[in-house]
């Protein structure tokens, strides 16, 4: 199979179904940004796997690159895809909650905000964080259009994946030893 289509020369795609849009259309970008954090995961799980303490982290992270690659797949959905990839299941986003609170139970209670930084995994972790969120914000805008259908599991499961990379970068801080600055205006 050739890597090269030439199918996207005059600035279009296809979505799942074959509905050709725009490269610029509002799905496309966000299931564009949930490749970036994709990839940026994957350096995240790269980083972390270098350090012992950290480690044991990774399988989880990589679980996680599987399910974006389904969000990625539903947010590409186009007219004739409907029904082609399945929704998120429920128990996922119950596995990413149930996560996030052990994750809380390693750490200790604040009541700022941090700021990122102290250690390049607890910065790539803010990095993954803040990703997610504009891929969450860009599916919000494709959802918002009226003829476009976003599928609410995936737009479930980013949201939920944005809180456990920020209890991660936690977590990070406190096993790397890394002092966690707190935000004081």
């Amino acid at each position: 199979m050739k890597i090269y289509t030439k199918t996207g020369d005059a600035g279009t795609t296809s979505l799942i179904g074959g509905e050709r849009v725009t490269k610029c259309d509002l799905r496309v970008e966000a299931y564009g940004t949930v490749d970036e954090l994709t990839a940026f995961v994957a350096l995240l799980c790269d980083t972390l796997s270098e350090d012992e303490r950290t480690a044991t982290l990774v399988g989880e992270l990589q679980r996680i690159e599987s399910q974006l690659m389904t969000v990625a797949a539903l947010f590409a959905v186009g007219k004739g895809g409907e029904g082609k990839v399945a929704p998120i299941a429920e128990e996922r986003i119950t596995e990413m909650e149930n996560a996030i609170d052990r994750m809380q139970a390693e750490i200790p209670a604040i009541t700022k905000f941090t700021i990122p930084g102290g250690h390049r995994a607890v910065s790539l972790c803010h990095v993954c964080r803040t990703v997610c969120r504009r891929a969450e914000r860009s599916a919000l805008r494709a959802a918002a259009e009226p003829t476009t259908v976003i599928d609410s599991s995936a737009l479930r499961y980013l949201n939920r994946l944005s809180d456990y990379l920020y209890t991660l970068g936690r977590v990070v801080t406190e096993r790397l030893k890394v002092t966690e600055t707190l935000w004081i205006p």
